[in-house]
């Protein structure tokens, strides 16, 4: 298969950002404004041989649209939203929404019961800053792990945890959930997410079946340069097509705010443990696993012609990626090591199954951690973890969604 071919690459996702206010009459109209912009954009792709995996709308701070008085307040507010959305004929297109941002502890309260009653419609995070000193906002994320640990308690096997992240210097226009945020004086925007380990996986295996003698250093060379040339193409094209969209597109309403070059593995898709082995790393967690992935990394940042939002590095999401969730039931790698990981990486620890008895001692610990790694480093870094009811680190879990792996509970050291 030549790596110009469409299906190695996907689009995860056509994200439009979105500015709601306080007049509920006016919401139906943008919502559909929004919607309706993001099927036009999907069905030029698919006309142009490209997969669309999802639409996806995320709106400014919730606080600042619906009515949060209380949890029934909200709920009414987001129980009209739905209904707009459940009306939206997508022909089978995935839509998703996100709230927007937490910024209090009374919005971060109302997070567990309206991700219970309306999920994948109700994604949301908490942006967490530093102070003065240069230490992070711990009773925020002390209220943001209390939000974990009740949404493990009242949602199915804990995996109302999807829907909800805590990010750590992490800027506006994420095109992926739950991380995703707006904020109101930007305007309407829209932003691209692919999914290439499918393309990553097949250049690094054609390379590798036709050059078995080069040295280390050599090997890694052409890696860059092969993952860089090929991502690229496929960025250029992507552009292409949109600049022929929006020259024939009638509906200025968003504007193109760039890319997420991330590679945003799914179960649907080749496992980034997969690429790591074709980069001569035996498994991921081995020797060498830190190198591979400042390798990827900078292929993800090495993107030119559109400019770079979002993570726009390595993904390495425990439950979404087949290869990960085995390497969990293997013992293949453990929390201090995804943490080390997120030295090199772009998202920080994503989806990751801990105990479901974790204090909120620990898991705030492990946010600090985070954070901490985050702003020193100057990248973004998000936490989701997943307390499972019941479990205990080493066992397995037993999730139903369609978006996650099962996988090995890790411990919280």
């Amino acid at each position: 298969m030549n790596y110009q071919s469409k299906a190695l690459c996907k689009l995860r996702t056509i994200s439009t950002f979105l500015v709601l206010d306080k007049n509920r009459s006016s919401w139906q109209k943008e919502i559909r404004k929004a919607s309706d912009f993001c099927l036009s954009l999907a069905a030029k792709f698919v006309e142009n041989g490209y997969q669309v995996q999802s639409i996806r709308i995320v709106t400014n701070a919730f606080a600042e649209y619906l009515n949060t008085q209380d949890i029934n307040s909200t709920k009414a507010d987001l129980q009209y939203i739905s209904e707009l959305l459940n009306a939206i004929k997508s022909d089978g297109l995935r839509i998703r929404f996100a709230i927007g941002e937490a910024k209090t502890a009374h919005e971060i309260s109302l997070l567990p019961d309206l991700i219970q009653s309306y999920g994948d419609l109700c994604n949301a995070c908490v942006n967490v800053p530093l102070d003065e000193y240069g230490v992070l906002d711990n009773q925020l994320i002390v209220e943001a792990a209390q939000a974990v640990a009740k949404i493990s308690e009242i949602t199915a096997r804990g995996e109302g945890n999807f829907n909800f992240t805590v990010n750590f210097n992490c800027k506006p226009l994420i095109p992926y959930f739950p991380a995703s945020y707006h904020q109101k004086t930007l305007g309407n925007l829209y932003v691209l997410g692919l999914e290439t380990p499918d393309l990553l996986l097949h250049l690094l295996n054609e390379f590798n079946q036709k050059n078995d003698s080069l040295n280390h250093n050599q090997r890694f060379k052409e890696y860059y340069r092969l993952m860089s040339e090929g991502l690229q193409y496929h960025v250029s094209t992507v552009k292409s097509i949109l600049d022929d969209f929006e020259k024939n597109n009638s509906n200025g309403d968003f504007t193109f705010a760039g890319i997420d070059s991330s590679a945003a593995p799914s179960k649907e898709c080749a496992s980034m443990v997969d690429v790591y082995k074709q980069m001569g790393v035996p498994y991921f967690g081995a020797s060498g696993t830190v190198e591979a992935s400042a390798l990827l990394t900078r292929v993800f940042k090495s993107i030119k012609e559109m400019p770079l939002v979002g993570f726009s590095g390595l993904m390495l999401a425990v439950t979404e990626d087949t290869g990960l969730a085995q390497g969990s039931i293997d013992g293949d790698y453990d929390m201090r090591a995804l943490l080390t990981y997120s030295a090199v990486c772009g998202i920080g620890l994503d989806t990751v199954p801990i105990p479901g008895d974790t204090s909120i001692a620990k898991m705030s610990a492990l946010m600090r951690d985070t954070g901490t790694m985050a702003y020193r480093l100057n990248k973004p870094l998000t936490v989701r973890v997943f307390p499972v009811p019941g479990l205990k680190a080493g066992e397995l879990t037993k999730f139903e969604s369609d978006d996650l792996c099962n996988c090995a509970v890790l411990a919280v050291p």
